[in-house]
């Protein structure tokens, strides 16, 4: 069949257009923070960016990701904003290629329907650990599965990337750290489908991560040790169950606790005690407190086993359905305000201009579309593995539905039984489910369009 000259002019003419669109592309993945007049800060910024400041460790806030924005401070953190965007598209591009489906038409469509419809352009566009949650995920599988699929220098680009990722946050080096389990014990069935030699490229990114971290912390503080924080955190939440209450109730009579005289006045959310106006400012924080917290952590789990694992199990289904867009991005974020203003005070002006500082930014309107795509995207993930397991397939596209799948149950086990059921640990990873299904139906279209 002959090709016409209109018909090759109408064809370079595509592809012009559809490189404009790829080109724009980073640009579109912030454009939250463009709308917005700066990048979006949450609760949780002012903690990391003071990290370089003021010396000291402080409960689940990385000294690595807050040396990573500190070297954004001078471009007024568009610079991290941008690496965020890039990393993000070169991930979804590579994953794609990697199984076969790189197609500039099919990278951008997935690419523009994922930023219409998800939480992923407000993470890009954001201060905080959260990107790199899901992010990683996709890098970790890459390492493992991408084999001769990728260069050296891409080998290289991913160790790098997910050994910070997991230096970030513990959550997402725990999820990463479970995957890893995940594959080793697989790895007997599975054979080389799961390379020796990828699964052991991304367990090592773990080590690294730690090194990098405590490294981080030994730079900024003179302290080598991890992050603290850990049974303050899941005091909290055993707290926020009724657990300490009953503990302090059963022990207080015959052991002396800080908390026994304010046994019956605890807060009823965690949140409520750890950052709010609560005894726990009275006793001393943290460094009052932590001995405390920990040894009835620690008590509490073998008095009451039952308990913790039916709360546990409460707490890992409710984070499953806690997906929504935004929490803890808005106008009232008094301690990164005060941390901008204090540090740098050259931000403090636009940071001030900001529509999210006049509370110009509601996620109510966005949720309508974000909270049905998520949580359709899990039941669509979880249809996806039926039917591979079904027709008994297993290809790389089921192996990277099964990793999602793996690391959104891990991820809500962490985040909900540690901290909490919250909407920003669900939403930092639910993402990934919907990239995985859009993957799956492109191919579904595609082998429709070729039969035809």
């Amino acid at each position: 069949m002959s090709i016409t000259t209109d018909q090759l002019r109408t064809r370079a003419a595509a592809s012009f257009w559809l490189r404009v669109a790829a080109m724009a592309l980073p640009l579109l993945m912030i454009v939250p923070a463009f709308w917005n007049g700066y990048p979006l800060l949450q609760w949780d910024t002012g903690g990391y960016l003071a990290r370089w400041y003021e010396g000291y460790l402080v409960p689940s806030r990385s000294t690595v990701f807050g040396i990573y924005l500190h070297y954004g401070e001078s471009f007024g953190f568009w610079i991290n904003l941008a690496v965020q965007s890039l990393a993000t598209l070169w991930l979804l591009q590579l994953t794609l290629r990697v199984l076969s489906m790189m197609q500039t038409v099919r990278f951008v469509a997935i690419s523009v329907l994922l930023i219409l419809s998800t939480a992923l352009p407000w993470l890009a566009s954001m201060l905080l650990t959260d990107i790199f949650a899901g992010l990683s995920v996709l890098s970790l599988f890459l390492l493992v599965i991408g084999g001769h699929r990728t260069s050296a220098l891409e080998k290289i680009a991913l160790f790098v990337f997910t050994a910070f990722a997991a230096a970030t946050h513990s959550a997402t080096l725990g999820v990463l750290l479970g995957l890893c389990a995940a594959g080793w014990m697989a790895r007997p069935l599975l054979g080389p489908r799961l390379p020796l030699a990828g699964l052991a490229q991304a367990s090592l990114t773990i080590v690294a991560g730690g090194l990098m971290l405590m490294s981080a912390n030994y730079a900024l503080s003179g302290k080598w040790t991890w992050t603290p924080g850990g049974y303050g955190v899941a005091f909290g939440r055993m707290m926020q169950d009724g657990i300490v209450a009953r503990y302090l109730n059963d022990r207080c009579p015959r052991e002396s606790y800080k908390l026994c005289p304010y046994r019956n006045e605890l807060p009823t959310s965690a949140d409520e005690f750890l950052w709010g106006k609560s005894v726990f400012n009275t006793l001393g924080r943290f460094q009052g407190m932590n001995e405390e917290m920990g040894y009835i952590v620690v008590h509490s789990l073998a008095d009451y086993p039952a308990w913790q694992a039916g709360a546990a199990l409460r707490a890992m289904g409710q984070q499953l359905l806690h997906v929504a867009t935004g929490e803890g991005t808005n106008g009232w974020i008094p301690h990164t305000r005060g941390i901008i203003e204090r540090y740098i005070p050259s931000q403090a002006a636009p940071m001030r201009a900001a529509r999210q500082q006049h509370w110009g930014v509601d996620f109510d309107y966005v949720n309508w579309l974000h909270v049905p795509v998520a949580l359709v995207s899990m039941l669509g993930l979880v249809l996806l593995l039926a039917h591979a397991l079904t027709n008994r397939r297993l290809d790389d596209l089921t192996l990277l539905a099964a990793t999602v799948t793996l690391a959104l149950l891990g991820n809500a086990f962490i985040c909900g039984v540690v901290s909490g059921p919250h909407d920003r640990y669900g939403a930092r990873m639910v993402w990934v489910a919907t990239f995985v299904v859009l993957i799956a139906l492109a191919r579904r279209f595609g082998d429709n369009v070729k039969a035809r």
